[in-house]
């Protein structure tokens, strides 16, 4: 039986990649609204109870407007959004972070979609501390770089208008809203130290998190990781080559994989743990259509770039 789906926020990036990856898919209806309509309060309210499943892409405050306008017990809901990511009473979209959270989803009604850093930083970090490898009370610190397609509208015409910017850090308050997420779905004490950074590229991502330690342990990380992502469909664990570098290029293509990799010195006590991935794929519109297709019983790889 098709379903239908409203995306609210569907002009967006995040938006326009979740149609993309639902195109021609017979499973699926889509309720669009036009320009004029997309902005009265009406006919919105009537696409997100009207709808099988709604797709949130929009900024945090608009997003619980828009959960609180829906009326009915029938309409799911994922929240693109920072919002609810460490609400109680919602699903966290992330199938691989433990066992049980893709049943979760399967059977919520609400589901907060993670974000992109967090994406990578929960998929090197989490397993780790739910093997003791890594300790709850770690002080840990996340360096990570993204496409410019990451901010959104603006960002992206700044960058595109300004060919000079080479690297742009942010988050120097260390109050990024990412960070409750971070440490809560890890399942840490303390928030990590948060280094986010934009390079002019449109879209990929590189999270990566340095980790010493007194004695020799990056096999038994290897092991955690490899283990907790065995039979994954999008993700893929790697222990490091021979390779001097690891790049995001302006060619890349859309991905709804990550690649976790893990670097260590002779020692085997100091690591770096990198993930790569899309920030638009796995990071966000792809992440969005894996926990849709999960909360519609159809396989999670559906319509996903591969």
């Amino acid at each position: 039986m098709t379903q239908t789906v409203f995306i609210d926020g569907a002009a967006g990036t995040t938006g326009l990649e979740i149609a993309e990856r639902l195109a021609g898919r017979t499973e699926f209806s889509l309720i669009t609204l036009d320009e004029a309509r997309r902005k009265d309060a009406a006919a919105r309210t009537e696409a997100l109870n009207d709808a099988d499943f709604v797709i949130l892409c929009l900024p945090d405050a608009a997003a619980v407007e828009a959960t609180a306008m829906i009326a009915n017990e029938r309409t799911r809901v994922i929240d693109a959004s920072t919002a609810h990511r460490v609400a109680p009473d919602w699903a966290y979209g992330f199938p691989e972070l433990k066992a049980g959270q893709r049943a979760a989803i399967a059977t919520a009604k609400r589901v907060s979609n993670p974000g992109c850093y967090p994406t990578g930083f929960l998929a090197l970090v989490a397993p780790l501390v739910a093997a003791g490898i890594v300790a709850r009370d770690a002080r840990l610190s996340v360096n990570a770089v993204s496409g410019y397609s990451g901010g959104g509208k603006e960002l992206i015409a700044r960058f595109e208008a300004d060919a000079d910017i080479g690297f742009r850090s942010y988050g120097l308050t260390l109050a990024h809203k990412h960070v409750p997420e971070m440490r809560d779905h890890a399942g840490l004490i303390h928030p990590p130290l948060f280094a986010p950074a934009v390079v002019p590229v449109f879209r990929g991502m590189l999270v990566e998190v340095p980790l010493a330690f007194d004695h020799a342990v990056a096999d038994a990380a290897f092991d955690a990781l490899a283990a907790h992502f065995e039979g994954s469909p999008l993700i893929s664990v790697r222990s490091a080559g021979d390779e001097s570098e690891l790049l995001l290029r302006k060619s890349d293509v859309a991905t709804d994989r990550m690649e976790l990799m893990l670097y260590a010195d002779p020692s085997a006590s100091q690591l770096r743990l990198v993930a790569r991935l899309d920030n638009l794929g796995k990071g966000a519109s792809g992440a969005c259509v894996q926990n849709l297709n999960i909360m519609a019983g159809l396989d999670e790889t559906a319509g996903l770039r591969l």
